[in-house]
């Protein structure tokens, strides 16, 4: 009788004892300590035989662990393939070939992850270098536009010193007058005109803008509008057209600035047009165009 009660208490330790490590690798991997908990559960392989199909089952959940720093789905694998190969008759065989199932998939999936991580990162230093490239590229053209204006600025004032303009052209479609020097346009200015701008001018109070050849014969320095350059309508053409209407073909068509006062608004004047016939500038673009165009310049106006 004694040694069986020995037998049987010695049994009854082994088991207070394997289930006492267990649950001491239980509570290490719940508290984050991977390796300690894969520790202990070895130790019950050694110790513990009959219990090393549940300690492999443990130890390859802890291996394949999303917040395992030193996760390994390799040994993951090889703990559930022991498993199923040395222990048959486990009733953790089935979790183990569902588990293995699971780690192969996910083990692809991550593969494939860090292949396209990969590829996005190569794909943004090329990105990063075609936008290097273009900022290059804006700094070039950026040089050679200053280079542009400086040698615009030169010739425009080489321009106005030599007084060198010889016809105003004024497109009405294109709200667009132009300083030509010998073929040459020096310079292109956006205008406002008539409030009526479709068509040429036929009689007094129509707000049209003439359409036709003419020249600079007067300036006035005192003018409502800043400074204004007087043209030579109506000229026979216009007359006889007017003769023809029996009305009168009006006058006092300038090229000018911006009314006394309203100076400030600049180039937003040119969002409508709000003269009564005549070609509108800003101030400072009419102050330029009185130092070129002398008395006699032609200005020419088309539709």
């Amino acid at each position: 009788m004694a040694p069986m009660l020995l037998f049987g208490c010695s049994h009854l330790n082994d088991g207070r004892q394997v289930k006492t490590t267990f649950a001491e690798a239980n509570d290490l991997y719940h508290q984050g300590s991977y390796t300690a908990s894969l520790d202990k559960y070895s130790e019950i392989i050694k110790k513990y035989p009959a219990k090393a199909d549940q300690a492999l089952f443990e130890m390859g959940i802890i291996h394949a662990h999303p917040k395992n720093e030193q996760k390994d789905y390799q040994k993951s694998l090889e703990c559930f393939q022991r498993l199923i190969k040395d222990y048959p008759g486990s009733e953790y065989r089935q979790n183990s070939e569902m588990m293995i199932f699971n780690i192969r998939n996910v083990a692809l999936k991550d593969t494939t992850i860090a292949a396209q991580q990969a590829q996005i990162e190569t794909l943004q230093h090329k990105v990063q270098g075609k936008e290097n490239e273009i900022v290059t590229l804006q700094k070039t053209i950026e040089a050679f536009e200053k280079k542009i204006e400086a040698l615009d600025k030169k010739f425009f004032d080489y321009a106005i010193r030599k007084g060198s303009v010889d016809r105003i052209l004024i497109e009405k479609s294109a709200r667009r007058l132009m300083l030509i020097s010998q073929g040459e346009v020096l310079k292109s200015y956006k205008i406002a005109l008539g409030g009526n701008p479709i068509g040429p001018k036929e009689r007094q109070g129509d707000n049209k803008t003439p359409e036709g050849t003419y020249v600079i014969d007067a300036r006035n320095r005192d003018s409502r509008f800043h400074l204004s350059l007087h043209i030579s309508y109506p000229n026979e053409r216009d007359k006889n057209r007017a003769k023809e209407l029996g009305v009168s073909p009006g006058g006092d068509i300038m090229i000018h600035g911006i009314k006394n006062g309203f100076s400030s608004v600049g180039d937003a004047h040119t969002a409508v047009d709000w003269t009564k016939g005549c070609i509108a500038v800003t101030d400072e673009e009419i102050e330029e165009i009185s130092k070129l165009a002398p008395n006699g310049t032609i200005v020419e106006i088309r539709p």
